[in-house]
Formats: C-alpha cells, sequence, structure tokens
C-alpha cells in the first residue's frame, strides 16, 4: 500500500470529530506530548489502550478550537494566517488517530477495535467539521480567488488549490441541508468501514481449514506441517492440524497440497469468506457503503462514485480507466486459457501415469499444476529457491542493499527501541551524507491480530513546518515458522518485500514543504514502489541476498538463470485474477443503483461475463466480501496497480538503457520523482524522469501479452 499517507483507511480520511466531552486523561499518557524517543519513534511500551480516547478527545477538542481561531481571525486571510495555519493545526489528533490506525492494522485487540467503532462516526464528524466551516471556507475562497498573488511560490499555489479542492469536494458549497445530509452520509460510512474492517478479520480467522492427519497435508515441509499443528492446538483442536488462510482467494498452500480434496477444501473456504451467511457475513455492509457513496456522488453533482474518485486521479475518467482494462482483458484471458490448455494436458499424462481417470482442471488446482509445469519447463520449483531465500538475508543483503547501491543511503540494526510485537525490528537509516533520514519498521509475519496482505503505513510524517523526520514501517504477511527454524520465503513475498520498500524510499525521500503535498494520486502511489520490484532479480543484488541459509552458498548460477527465463510464466492467469477484481470495482463504483446485499455475487458473476473475463479456472484476486482495498482508500482505485505498471515498465526499460544500478539513475529517481512528493502534478514528474509520454508495450512485453487486434 501505499508512499503517500498510508494510514488506515477509515482514519487516512479523518483526521478529526465533533467536540467532545473528553475521558479523564492519565498523567502518563504519552500520546499527549510528542515522543521524546529518536524521530520522536512512538513509546509502545509506555502505551496502553486507556490511552487512545483522553488523546483523541482532546486532540479533537484542540483542532476544532484551532481551525476556529483561524475563521475567526479578524485580520484580512493570507496564506500564513490561513492555509499555513491549517497545515500546523489538529497535530496531537493526527498522532493519536495515526497510531491507532496503524495498530488496528499490525496488531488488532477487542479494545482497539471498540475504539475504532467508538470513534469512526466522531472522526468523520471532525473532518466535516473542519471541512464545512463556512467562516473558514470564506478565507480559502478569498485567497484561491487571487491565488496568483497569494500563493508565495509554485508549491505555495499548488497547496491553496489542493485546500480549496479538498473543501469543495467535501461538499463546502452545498447548501445547510445538503451538509447536514453529507455529514450524516460520512459518519454511517465511516461506522460501516470500521464494522467490514472487524468481519473481515474475523472471518479469516473463522475460516481456516482443519485436517485431522499430516498425510493429508503431503507436500508441505515439516516446519509448515509442526505449525499447522501448533495453530490447531491454540485454537483447541489438539491432535489435528489447521491452515490459516491470508486475503487474497488463492491461498499459498494450493501450490503444494498434493491432497486434491483438501486444496478444494482450501479454496472452498477462501472464496466462501464474507458470504456464508454467519455474523462474519458483510454483504449487506458492502450494499449499503455502495448506496452512500452514489448518494454523496449525486449531491456533489457527480454521476457515480467512480466519476468523482477519478477526477483526482491522473487518469481524470471512468472512460480512460476502462479503456485500458478492456484492452488488456482480451489478451489476459487469451493468454490464462492457453496456460489452462498446458495445465490440463499436465493433468491429464500425470493422471494417466498413475492409472488414474482425469478431471478438468480447477481453481484449486491451477497452483499446484502451475508448479509443477513450472518444475517440467524451466527446471526449477518454487521449494528449490526458497533455501536461498532467508527473510534476514533478503531484507539486509537484498532489499536494503539495492537501496545502498542506488541512493547512497545506509541502515543499522537497532535493538534498543520498544516494538508492539517481539519479533517486529527496527533500522536507522542514514542519507548518504550520514546524517540520520529516517526510522524503518519491519513487521514481516502473519498473526491472528493483523489483517491480510501487505502494506506501508508512517508513525511519523517527514514535515519542515515541525521538523520531523520520517518513522515508516512494511508490513507483510509471511507465515512464521516454529521456533528456531528458518523463515524461508517464496519468490512472490520477495517481490512484495521489495515493493513495499518502494513504497517506503517514496516516504523516506519526501521533501514537500507541506505535509499535505506528501499526498500524491492513488493511481500514481504504486509506481515508484513497482519500480523497486526490479532490483529483486537484478543480477547483482540477487547474487547478494540468494545464499543458502544452512552453507552460505550462491544460488547457482544456473538456478539464477532458470528464474530469469521464468519471469513470464503464469501471467496470463495472474493478469487476469488481478483485472477481474480491477473491473468488478469499477463496475460497482460506475453503477447509479447500489446491489441489493442478497444478489452481490450473481452481480459480481453477471459483470465477469459481461466484460468477456469469466474463466472459472481464474478466480478474481479479491471477492467483493473480502476486497479491503476497495472499502478503503482504492475504491474505484484498483486500477491503480496496472495504470502504475505502465509507467513503472517504462520506467525500467528507462533504467536498464542508463545502466541499472548507478547511483546516477538513483540520484536521478530521487531528485525528480521520489523526493517531489505531491508538490507537481504526477505526469509531469515522470515525464521530467524519463523523457517522454508513457508507453504500454514495456509492460506487455514483461508480461508476455499480446494485445487482441479490434475486429
Amino acid at each position: 500500500m501505499p508512499a503517500a499517507k498510508r494510514i488506515a483507511p477509515l482514519l487516512l480520511s479523518a483526521l478529526m470529530a465533533t467536540g467532545l466531552a473528553g475521558a479523564q486523561a492519565p498523567a502518563d499518557n504519552p500520546l499527549l506530548a510528542t515522543s521524546p524517543l529518536p524521530l520522536r519513534y512512538p513509546q509502545f511500551d509506555k502505551l496502553r489502550d486507556e490511552h487512545f480516547a483522553p488523546a483523541l478527545d482532546r486532540g479533537m477538542a484542540e483542532q476544532l478550537a484551532e481551525v476556529q481561531a483561524i475563521a475567526d481571525n479578524p485580520a484580512a486571510p493570507t496564506f500564513d494566517n490561513t492555509i499555513v495555519a491549517l497545515e500546523k493545526s489538529g497535530r496531537l489528533l493526527a498522532r493519536a488517530s495515526n497510531l491507532l490506525g496503524n495498530l488496528m492494522g499490525a496488531d488488532a485487540n477487542p479494545a482497539r477495535q471498540q475504539l475504532q467503532t467508538d470513534y469512526a462516526a466522531k472522526l468523520a464528524a471532525q473532518r466535516d467539521a473542519v471541512l464545512l466551516n463556512a467562516k473558514l471556507f470564506a478565507r480559502v475562497q478569498a485567497l484561491y480567488a487571487q491565488r496568483d498573488k497569494a500563493a508565495p511560490h509554485a508549491e505555495g499555489r499548488r497547496l491553496l488549490e489542493r485546500t480549496y479542492r479538498d473543501m469543495v469536494r467535501a461538499g463546502a458549497l452545498l447548501n445547510d441541508e445538503q451538509k447536514t445530509r453529507m455529514k450524516a452520509i460520512n459518519a454511517e460510512l465511516a461506522t460501516l468501514g470500521a464494522r467490514f474492517s472487524k468481519a473481515v478479520l474475523a472471518e479469516v480467522n473463522d475460516s481456516a481449514v482443519i485436517v485431522d492427519s499430516a498425510e493429508e497435508l503431503a507436500g508441505l515441509t515439516p516446519a509448515q506441517i509442526a505449525a499447522a499443528a501448533d495453530l490447531a492446538a491454540k485454537r483447541g483442536q489438539n491432535g489435528k492440524y489447521a491452515i490459516a488462510l491470508l486475503n487474497t482467494t488463492i491461498q499459498p498452500f494450493e501450490t503444494s497440497l498434493q491432497n486434491r480434496a483438501v486444496r478444494e477444501r482450501l479454496h472452498r473456504a477462501s472464496v466462501a469468506r464474507g458470504a456464508r451467511g454467519n455474523e462474519f457475513d458483510t454483504r449487506a455492509t458492502v450494499a449499503r457503503v455502495l448506496a452512500l457513496r452514489q448518494e454523496r456522488a449525486a449531491l456533489l453533482g457527480y454521476a457515480t462514485p467512480a466519476a468523482f474518485v477519478l477526477e483526482e486521479e491522473t487518469a481524470k475518467s471512468a472512460d480512460t480507466v476502462n479503456a485500458l482494462l478492456r484492452k488488456l482483458a482480451p489478451a489476459a484471458v487469451a493468454s490464462a486459457k492457453a496456460e489452462a490448455a498446458e495445465l490440463q494436458q499436465l493433468i491429464d499424462s500425470d493422471q494417466a501415469a498413475k492409472g488414474q481417470p482425469g478431471f478438468a482442471l480447477q481453481a484449486w488446482d491451477w497452483s499446484y499444476y502451475a508448479e509443477k509445469l513450472r518444475a517440467a519447463k524451466y527446471g526449477f520449483d518454487e521449494n528449490q529457491l526458497k533455501p536461498y531465500l532467508e527473510l534476514t538475508s533478503v531484507l539486509e543483503r537484498g532489499v536494503f542493499f539495492a537501496a545502498e547501491k542506488l541512493y547512497g543511503i545506509t541502515f543499522k540494526r537497532r535493538t534498543d527501541l520498544p516494538v508492539y510485537q517481539a519479533d517486529v525490528r527496527t533500522y536507522d537509516v542514514f542519507d548518504a551524507n550520514g546524517k540520520p533520514l529516517a526510522i524503518f519498521i519491519a513487521d514481516m509475519y502473519a498473526r491472528p491480530a493483523k489483517r491480510g496482505g501487505a502494506w506501508m503505513n508512517s508513525y511519523v510524517s517527514q514535515n519542515p513546518l515541525e521538523g520531523t523526520q520520517p518513522v515508516v514501517a512494511n508490513h507483510l504477511n509471511i507465515p512464521k515458522p516454529p521456533a528456531g527454524e528458518p523463515t524461508l520465503m517464496t519468490w512472490d513475498e520477495v517481490n512484495t518485500l521489495f515493493h513495499e520498500f518502494g513504497h517506503a524510499l517514496h516516504y523516506m525521500f519526501n521533501q514537500s514543504r507541506y505535509p499535505s503535498l506528501a499526498r500524491v494520486p492513488r493511481d500514481f502511489v504504486e509506481y515508484p514502489s513497482q519500480v523497486n520490484e526490479v532490483w529483486a532479480d537484478w543480477p547483482s543484488v540477487l547474487a547478494n541476498y540468494a545464499r543458502h541459509y544452512q552453507t552460505g552458498a550462491p544460488m547457482p548460477r544456473e538456478l539464477l538463470d532458470k528464474v530469469a527465463r521464468a519471469k513470464r510464466f503464469n501471467q496470463g492467469y495472474t493478469t487476469l485474477s488481478y483485472l477481474q477484481s480491477a473491473i468488478l470495482d469499477q463496475r460497482l463504483h460506475q453503477a447509479t443503483q447500489a446491489p441489493a446485499p442478497e444478489a452481490l455475487m450473481d452481480i459480481e458473476a453477471r459483470v465477469l461475463q459481461e466484460e468477456g473475463v469469466a474463466f472459472p479456472p481464474v478466480p478474481p484476486r479479491y471477492r467483493t466480501p473480502y476486497f479491503s482495498h476497495i472499502m478503503g482508500g482504492y475504491a474505484a482505485g484498483y486500477y491503480a496497480y496496472i495504470w502504475s505498471e505502465v509507467l513503472d515498465a517504462d520506467t525500467v526499460e528507462w533504467l536498464q538503457k542508463r545502466g541499472g544500478l548507478k547511483r546516477a539513475n538513483g540520484d536521478a529517481l530521487r531528485a525528480k520523482l521520489l523526493s517531489r512528493g505531491g508538490s507537481e502534478d504526477a505526469m509531469v514528474l515522470f515525464r521530467n524522469l524519463v523523457g517522454h509520454e508513457p508507453d504500454i508495450a514495456p509492460l506487455l512485453e514483461r508480461r508476455g501479452l499480446v494485445l487482441q487486434k479490434q475486429p
């Protein structure tokens, strides 16, 4: 998730709540003052759940007072006394809400979930109290009308324009009756968002698959089987084995499990999440959220929620997004069907060799037989790679090494800072001149209290107005091995780690004058992180970290070559699975009528058919009831990954032509892109770096896709 403020979605849009009778604040509340730790790193060891409510209450009251003072200022509005003053307001609230939001993703518990539920509507109301403050808007509007003179420089003008636009998009131009309705919509959306997040996490944990014997887990490693036994025991199922689910539709163990019936059980448990009719069913929540988003868009004068969202993105319109997705979809379907035919041939020959009847390829078979096909075509499988992909080596000798070579920054592990979980690591990051740049937090392991997926967030932001430097975190969901066992990663997890660190670099390098200008469009934010993935298999980087966890021997050259040759393998499947979810997101948010909860899954199936991307062996990467992206910051924006990859692939080609992993290239990336945040139009930043408009050809080449000719 993104380099610009990747705060938990419920709290990202809510910097603020209505004025409140606060709880009694404990005298030792660490949230009420800036942290004395390096770079204001959070005092996790002193933080208790009861500290949040008093800090949030006081933070909201302080911000309302600050904003009202700006609005009531008898002096004529100026850039400093209005726009900059607004940028400086709400620091305590931002600190407390940011920390709660981050911990809700990484370390949820019942008390924090209740806090999120209790404060969701209050924080939404606080945001409305600021953005819909009529006297404040009058001052901003007056400055906007003379923005060429009012703003002191280009960045100031951009901040002024963004502040005005944010207020208008929040409803500042609505009449009083419309504003009242807008506030009610926002409050309900915030509450529903909290409900959805809580249900998705609970449903993942509730859907774990229990098996009776180790024999049923044939294909998993001894460490994985031991971890499954341990998880079952923790769930009160001694002597049995539990397979925990992760966030995506396809589960990692589908690649290894030899028992087809267990694979099917695992797959069906995954796709059923959120639509089982139990207490964690999210369909009614999703349907209500879509209805409210449609009503909000209409109030603001937009035909659909997608039109409202995309206006602020680089794509600008639903037509542009639809054109890209529909251009790629036929090529992805054709490629996936060709891959499926190869897998079916493998299944048929495999079954014939065993003297057993054949069967038709199903979704739960794809990963398993794709891995066998990879081994047959390229001479290796994931299990051959894993011994060379130990977590610490990948992080420190791979991810950090690439950043050191490209940007000149260095890293030093530290063990003196408090953490919220014992297996979380912290590192000092030093700039090329030796000065402190940031603190980096690495939270790598899956656990029941942690949401699925992978993301970046910040605990402290770079803020010249306060003199703060970043404290950023990367989160993955790697299954934790038993004590004493090494953490051996899949190739997909390695790429994910490089990806998320790309977000961290974007955030650490940001040098915008104003905090609000750290934000970049959603369909641009994935671009720099996707570029960073190129270093995962860059020869000098791979040779540095891909070492056998027992012997230290480097990965053999022939295996490295096989990895390189297999880069396009299974890309039809990968692309189609992603496009299905991106198309679903667009169709749900381009609709003018919300679905009934009971019709949601039928609508999903119909959309896939209508768009020509329905192919049963390839399910959507996320189905609607557990599609957390679109319930949070990616509503009508999941297309951003492929949109950003067009820019990414083009930039990687630019890097390769300039020699790849060189300081000159890193300096250019940092100066022209990573340090700029949202201080200039996103596509201007891209063009300034590579020197031309985006070209889709490098993306097609990377994925091995051939566009279908139009009739």
